[in-house]
C-alpha cells in the first residue's frame, strides 16, 4: 500500500496532516539520508522518516539596542524574529545556513542598522564547505540578477545584474571538499552560492546550485559580522567544523 509522505508521517508522529506537511516543508524530514522534498509524494506506507528538529537558538551578545543570535540551520529568519518580543530582523539568512543574525529592539536603532548595511559598512564572513580543491584566494567580481519567485534564483548577468563582490580564502582540504573563507562585499541573494557555483566550487549539499553531494544541508555558516566598530562571531555547528 501507498500513500502521500505527510500522511504518512503524521500517522507515524501522531500529529496533524497540516503539522507533519510543515516539517516536510521545512527540509527537515529524511529517509535515510534523503531529504523528502515533496510533501505529496507518494511512498510506501512502511516508509520509515526521521525528523532532524533544529538546535536551539543562541543568543551571542545583547544590549538596550541590539540582539545577535546563532541561528540554527533549518530554521527561517523570520521564525527566529517571532521567538524575542520586540526585536526586528535587521537583515537574513537563508533557511538552512547557520550563524550570525542580528535584530534590532528598537526602530531608532533598526533604521541607522539598516542604512549601514546599505552603504556596505558592514563586514560580513561566512565557512563553507565547497566541492573541489580551493589552492589559493579568489575575488570574484561578477553581477546577479535574481528572479524572485516562490523560490528565488539568480544567474550571473552583466546586462541586468547588480553588482556583487565575493573573496574566498583556502582553510582546509578534506579529500575532495574545501573548506573556505568567505568575506562578501555586497548582499546579493544567493551571492555566495552563486560565486561559488560559477567558479567549479558548488557549496557541499547546495543541489540548486550544482553540488551532486547529498547532504543534510548546504554547508554555509555566517561566521562573523563587524558593525559600528563591533565584532560578533558565532562558533560553528559540527557539519561546519569537519566534513564527514
Amino acid at each position: 500500500m501507498e500513500d502521500k509522505a505527510y500522511k504518512i508521517l503524521a500517522i507515524q508522529l501522531g500529529i496533524s496532516g497540516k503539522r507533519a506537511k510543515e516539517l516536510i516543508d521545512r527540509g527537515i524530514v529524511y529517509v535515510g539520508d534523503r531529504k523528502v522534498k515533496i510533501a505529496r509524494a507518494v511512498m510506501p506506507e512502511d516508509t520509515k522518516f526521521r525528523v532532524e528538529m533544529p538546535s536551539k537558538i543562541k543568543v551571542i551578545y545583547e544590549d538596550d539596542d541590539i540582539l545577535v543570535v546563532n541561528k540554527p540551520a533549518f530554521l527561517d529568519s523570520y521564525d527566529v524574529e517571532a521567538t524575542f518580543n520586540n526585536a526586528k530582523l535587521i537583515h537574513r539568512l537563508d533557511r538552512e545556513t547557520s550563524g550570525v543574525l542580528l535584530l534590532a529592539k528598537n526602530d531608532e536603532f533598526l533604521k541607522k542598522a539598516i542604512e549601514t548595511f546599505r552603504n556596505r559598512r558592514v563586514k560580513k564572513f561566512y565557512t563553507a564547505w565547497v566541492e573541489g580543491v580551493v589552492y589559493e584566494e579568489m575575488v570574484i567580481d561578477l553581477p546577479i540578477h535574481t528572479i524572485k519567485g516562490p523560490k528565488s534564483i539568480s544567474k550571473i548577468d552583466k546586462r541586468l545584474g547588480k553588482e556583487a563582490i565575493t573573496i574566498v580564502k583556502p582553510n582546509e582540504v578534506q579529500g575532495k571538499k574545501s573548506k573556505v573563507d568567505i568575506e562578501i562585499k555586497t548582499g546579493r541573494t544567493h551571492q555566495i552560492r552563486l560565486h561559488l557555483s560559477h567558479i567549479g566550487h558548488p557549496v557541499v549539499g547546495d543541489e540548486q546550485y550544482g553540488s551532486p553531494t547529498k547532504s543534510k544541508r548546504i554547508l554555509l555558516h555566517a561566521s562573523k559580522i563587524e558593525i559600528f566598530g563591533k565584532e560578533f562571531e558565532a562558533k560553528e555547528p559540527k557539519d561546519i567544523q569537519s566534513y564527514k
